[in-house]
């Protein structure tokens, strides 16, 4: 009897996980910071800001959190993830070894005051068949891993905080 009343109460927590799920704003694409250390080619080329933002919105659920992408964001009202991109690095080839790099500074409001900041940067060097992948495809694994650390950090933001390889 005890157990089948904890499964009932862990089966209704997984299911009322969604509509407790705090609301984060997020702008689509993250936008590269206006001091920026990011190569022209990168910016026309590759999609990265695109990429973090849909690598955040994929594993927030997984912390409890929901994603709400917006073309501008709010500033006053709920929570809000003001994200942008600050260096992002694309040394090597296909031929040679890759070494691409990624950072990312964010600062978490609520209601309009903030509350924490956060800075993230992820190195790669391809993964497995590095040598069939092209540099903006090594470029997006930095930036997938970046989402899922601040996805994670979301769900316990800490100020000040750095993530990945810092």
């Amino acid at each position: 009897m005890r157990h089948s009343l904890r499964a009932a109460v862990a089966a209704l927590s997984c299911c009322a996980t969604p509509v407790l799920a705090a609301e984060i704003h997020v702008q689509d694409p993250v936008p590269y910071a206006a001091s920026s250390y990011i190569a022209e080619n990168i910016k026309t080329e590759c999609r990265i800001g695109a990429q973090l933002a849909s690598a955040l919105g994929k594993d927030a659920p997984k912390h409890g959190n929901t994603i709400v992408f917006d073309t501008a964001l709010p500033t006053d009202h709920g929570r809000v993830l003001q994200l942008e991109l600050v260096e992002a690095q694309s040394a090597g080839n296909a031929f040679s070894g890759h070494f691409k790099s990624a950072t990312a500074r964010g600062v978490l409001f609520q209601d309009g005051k903030q509350i924490a900041s956060v800075t993230a940067r992820r190195t790669s060097r391809g993964g497995a068949f590095a040598g069939f992948k092209g540099s903006c495809d090594v470029l997006e694994r930095t930036v997938n891993a970046i989402g899922s650390d601040l996805a994670q950090w979301l769900a316990n933001p800490v100020d000040g905080a750095k993530l990945g390889d810092l």
